[in-house]
């Protein structure tokens, strides 16, 4: 699988079974990545395969306008996003309810989607899930990363858009690093990504309290969102809270081996049938 058409855009898909002769897991497995120079290969190699090779059905997609997926004008609000999620396991006869991993940006899609289409999610796992503002003012949510990440992203696009290179072909790593930049500027300069996510609302606490589905958190001690992360904890019903030790925001790429012990652990535990623990095979 490469390509499904969902919700009017055409998205760039892979789908993982377990190897030939192994038992499947009961609950699928969809990984949502983060914002701007993210996409799925963020989770192919370091979770998604060992995942899929312990038992799962694993799915991962660009989100709109990211990796291979189409990239429209607007639509980069976490509605939008948990509307494309929804669509997207419909059309590729993903059984439901599944279990929602997101990372940075992709936890609040994560969070969103479990707020309101509660049918679809089995159980959600933040990886640095960006879902509450810090630090408080003036009220519990207010001010904090939103800001922040629009200021970042608006920076981004200012830059981009006024260092769009000679025009000369470039070659080697430096072309791989200019079809980056060059997606980069058009997500930014060219869609209403960033608007999009200044306007994103923190859940209230009530809001929170809502959610049924049982979470792990997964933080970097030295991050930024440590803190939010504790007070999330404390405001979902269930919440299992990891704070990994000498990691900031990229825990994903400099804690892979514990995020990926984690989720061994996590995703039999909360599976429909329960089978009995993963396998970790070698190499995984």
């Amino acid at each position: 699988m490469s390509d499904i058409l969902a919700n009017g855009l055409r998205f760039h898909v892979q789908r993982l079974r377990p190897p030939a002769g192994r038992p499947m897991l009961g609950t699928p497995v969809v990984f949502l990545h983060g914002l701007v120079l993210d996409n799925l290969s963020s989770f192919y190699y370091t979770l998604a395969a060992p995942i899929a090779r312990a038992g799962s059905d694993v799915v991962l997609y660009d989100q709109r306008g990211h990796g291979r997926t189409e990239r429209p004008q607007t639509g980069y609000d976490p509605d939008t996003a948990v509307a494309d999620l929804a669509a997207l396991l419909k059309a590729g006869e993903v059984a439901t309810p599944v279990h929602l991993v997101g990372n940075s940006f992709g936890g609040l899609v994560a969070l969103h989607a479990a707020r309101t289409r509660p049918d679809l999610v089995a159980s959600l796992v933040l990886i640095e899930g960006q879902c509450l503002d810090t630090p408080p003012v003036d009220g519990p949510y207010a001010g904090g990363w939103v800001e922040e990440m629009a200021n970042t992203l608006n920076l981004a696009a200012l830059g981009l858009e006024s260092h769009r290179g000679s025009g000369r072909i470039p070659t080697g790593p430096a072309r791989k690093t200019a079809r980056l930049r060059a997606r980069a500027d058009a997500l930014l300069n060219g869609t209403t990504l960033i608007e999009d996510v200044t306007l994103v609302h923190a859940p209230e606490p009530e809001e929170l309290a809502d959610i049924a589905c049982p979470v792990l958190a997964l933080y970097g001690e030295l991050s930024e969102l440590a803190e939010p992360a504790r007070r999330l904890a404390n405001l979902l019903p269930d919440c299992t809270l990891t704070v990994l030790p000498g990691v900031a925001h990229t825990v994903l790429r400099e804690a892979t081996d514990s995020v990926l012990t984690a989720l061994l652990e996590w995703l039999p535990r909360h599976d429909r049938a329960f089978p009995g623990p993963y396998r970790r095979e070698a190499g995984a």
